[in-house]
């Protein structure tokens, strides 16, 4: 017998074009509010299924909405300055679960760094912001296969002081580098050489910006795409060229997908049917272009591949 369902709530809605000037005022206002809806009895969902592979998607179905869990982070899943949900991965998450018979869905603003354990917790459904499939994520989760691939950059000071360009270059400079709570980029810096003990830790792009203009950290690392939008209104910061990290010696580039409860894979592989036709059909490409996304960020990387490392 299948588990009773939690409460469904309100809707909420986003559009198509990504909000110029949010600040982290607005962001965590929004993330206030929402949070604040979870809270009055939307914060857990159904427990774990006991058929193979999961029965959720059928109990998605019966309660018409599914909840995401998003992260604050520009391009990929945010609260705009009006409240609304929006984002590469929540725009995606419409399509795909309108596709699925899931008609609406909820965000469950959360930090980076929670976003696993409130997966695996239950507080909501599905991962939906963007995150990076690496080796260590895919032992606490399932991921669909990737919907985008990216290259990291840095938050600098203006003019590039230091000549950061890469993380060998953070390590021989002897760089003070900041990243977010739970960012690969991380284990990026720690390959290169950084000491993980002297990584200053942030909750995200917004403090890392703040971080480098503050003169905390001579470098903040991120995605490309992050780096560059959260610098726009910078008078004291720019971002670098994106590049490509080194792992076991090589360039890397990551791919970052939707994330599951590991016994979820029914879900994840219907999932992942739906992003297959929308990548051959080109509709993946025209949600993810209005957030900056090229070309260059499209793949054909499965989360095999990235799980391999």
């Amino acid at each position: 017998m299948a588990p009773p369902l939690g409460k469904t709530c309100a809707n909420a809605t986003g559009h198509d074009r990504p909000p110029s000037g949010t600040t982290r005022r607005s962001l965590l206002a929004g993330v206030a509010a929402l949070g604040a809806l979870g809270a009055a009895g939307c914060s857990r969902v159904a427990t774990a299924a006991s058929t193979d592979g999961g029965d959720l998607l059928d109990r998605l179905r019966a309660q018409g909405v599914v909840r995401l869990g998003i992260a604050g982070e520009i391009p990929f899943g945010y609260i705009d300055r009006d409240g609304r949900l929006t984002g590469e991965a929540p725009e995606l998450a419409k399509a795909v679960f309108k596709r699925l018979g899931v008609d609406r869905v909820q965000p469950v603003p959360t930090e980076f760094g929670s976003l696993i354990p409130g997966l695996n917790s239950q507080q909501f459904d599905v991962v939906s912001a963007g995150m990076y499939i690496n080796a260590e994520r895919c032992e606490q989760v399932v991921f669909a296969d990737p919907d985008y691939q990216m290259l990291d950059a840095f938050i600098v000071r203006k003019g590039n002081p230091k000549g950061l360009r890469d993380y060998r270059d953070v390590v021989a400079k002897k760089a003070t580098f900041a990243t977010g709570t739970g960012y690969a980029e991380i284990q990026y810096a720690v390959e290169a050489g950084y000491e993980e003990s002297d990584i200053l830790i942030v909750p995200d792009q917004v403090a890392g910006l703040n971080a480098v203009e503050a003169g905390r950290a001579d470098v903040f690392a991120g995605t490309a795409l992050t780096v560059h939008e959260v610098v726009k209104r910078s008078g004291k910061a720019e971002s670098t060229k994106p590049f490509a990290p080194l792992v076991k010696g090589k360039p890397h580039v990551d791919g970052g997908g939707f994330a599951f409860r590991s016994q979820e894979t029914r879900l994840r592989d219907a999932f992942n049917v739906e992003l297959r036709k929308m990548k051959e059909s080109g509709e993946l490409f025209r949600i993810l272009r209005p957030f900056g996304f090229t070309r260059a960020e499209m793949t054909d990387m499965t989360a095999k591949e990235l799980c391999r490392g």
